[in-house]
């Protein structure tokens, strides 16, 4: 005897029916198609690899959501990719030559060992685009371009943009001259923005009253383009690094004010998301009514240097089963059509033309009891003297395909 539980699937792990596969499936390859056009080329990575390959150069948070296991084979321990920038970054940097701009997507199941928060999934599919070998704005500003242009490809509406720069954290903190944990203590306070604790830090680790000023200044530093301007006020004294990273943050903010003069633009320089990953700019697009970002990216400088070249790289990601959520892109059924089973020539060619001609035909199996609106066809094909001959199938209202 089975158990009753026998259908359970594990927790976060789900099935997709025949209507939402339809529907991924379709929005996969309007996506797909979209990153080709601009020069993506896709790649496909293994879904588990050797551990120390799959996690290096990676953060904390990325380790613990690895789900690990044992090579029968080799005996060394095994990681199911929980996300796949990281091996993108190593087929670059295995694969192309110092100087030369690299575009690369991918799209594919990964699985986390943790469910996230809102969708409750443990099994994303995650898709993303990377470009890799350009170091400056052009590049950070085309993968930001790519992905709005994904969202309305899709027919996501409602689209904000969140946009931050790690570098100009880095910088402060190297002119302060805090040590590593002093650093990650300040880290943590900046994501609960707690001007208390802020101030309850500074005491305790004392600094040069203009980067006091500076870092504690940082929480205030989020709002719409005017932030920018109250950036450039407060970290005037900051050192090199601070002041290109604030310039390279406004410069991209101005080209995409030119290109999308309707997108809502929200600055947060205290935003240190992906801080141990992220290299540069910073980015996340948030949808009307969800309570999450639905893409997040940024540049991640160097993630290619343990595999052999150290290059430049910038790029976004995003689970399409989220964006397929959201999408107002209708995704029409093909005209379906129930075939009779009959040994006739004809019909054999009738059948073979009209799926060439992008029909689905459904063919009936000798002995069926199930009809053409049973399958959920539309029409039927039935002979008549001329030939065989396309009727609307009866009660074709039950089409469920």
């Amino acid at each position: 005897m089975f158990s009753d539980d026998r259908w359970l699937l594990p927790e976060g792990i789900e099935e997709v029916l025949p209507t939402e596969a339809r529907r991924l499936e379709f929005l996969r390859r309007q996506v797909l198609d979209l990153f080709d056009s601009w020069g993506y080329l896709l790649v496909m990575t293994p879904m588990i690899e050797y551990i120390e390959s799959l996690l290096i150069g990676t953060g904390h948070d990325l380790d613990l959501q690895t789900f690990k296991l044992i090579d029968q084979i080799s005996g060394r321990m095994m990681g199911v990719r929980a996300d796949m920038t990281p091996q993108v970054a190593r087929i670059d940097a295995r694969n192309s030559r110092p100087g030369n701009p690299v575009r690369l997507c991918y799209l594919g199941t990964v699985l986390h060992t943790q469910a996230d928060h809102l969708e409750k999934t443990r099994s994303p599919l995650q898709v993303g685009a990377e470009l890799y070998g350009h170091a400056g704005c052009a590049s950070d500003l085309e993968v930001i371009c790519l992905m709005l242009e994904m969202f309305s490809v899709l027919g996501l509406e409602n689209i904000h943009l969140d946009l931050g720069h790690v570098g100009i954290y880095r910088g402060l903190v190297a002119q302060a001259g805090l040590n590593a944990a002093q650093e990650a203590e300040l880290f943590d306070i900046l994501q609960r923005k707690s001007a208390p604790d802020l101030r309850d830090f500074f005491d305790s680790n004392p600094a040069a009253p203009s980067s006091t000023q500076m870092l504690s200044g940082l929480v205030e530093l989020h709002g719409d383009a005017s932030v920018i301007g109250d950036a450039y006020a407060l970290l005037a004294g900051g050192n090199g690094q601070v002041l290109e990273a604030l310039a390279d943050l406004e410069t991209i903010a101005k080209s995409l004010s030119v290109r999308f003069p309707s997108l809502p633009i929200h600055f947060d320089l205290a935003e240190l998301r992906g801080y141990h990953y992220h290299r540069g700019i910073v980015f996340a697009a948030l949808a009307q009514g969800y309570g999450r970002e639905i893409a997040r990216g940024g540049r991640y400088d160097g993630i290619g240097k343990p595999f052999g070249q150290d290059r430049s790289a910038t790029g976004f990601s995003a689970d399409l089963k989220v964006l397929a959520k959201l999408a107002y892109r209708d995704v029409s059924s093909r005209r379906t059509v129930f075939a009779p089973s009959d040994e006739d020539e004809a019909l054999r060619v009738k059948v073979t033309s009209m799926r060439a001609e992008g029909w689905r035909v459904i063919s009936e199996l000798a002995g069926q009891t199930a009809n053409s609106a049973d399958m959920g066809c539309q029409f039927e094909l039935l002979k008549q003297p001329g030939g065989w001959e396309l009727y609307p199938a009866p009660d074709c209202n039950k089409f469920i395909a």
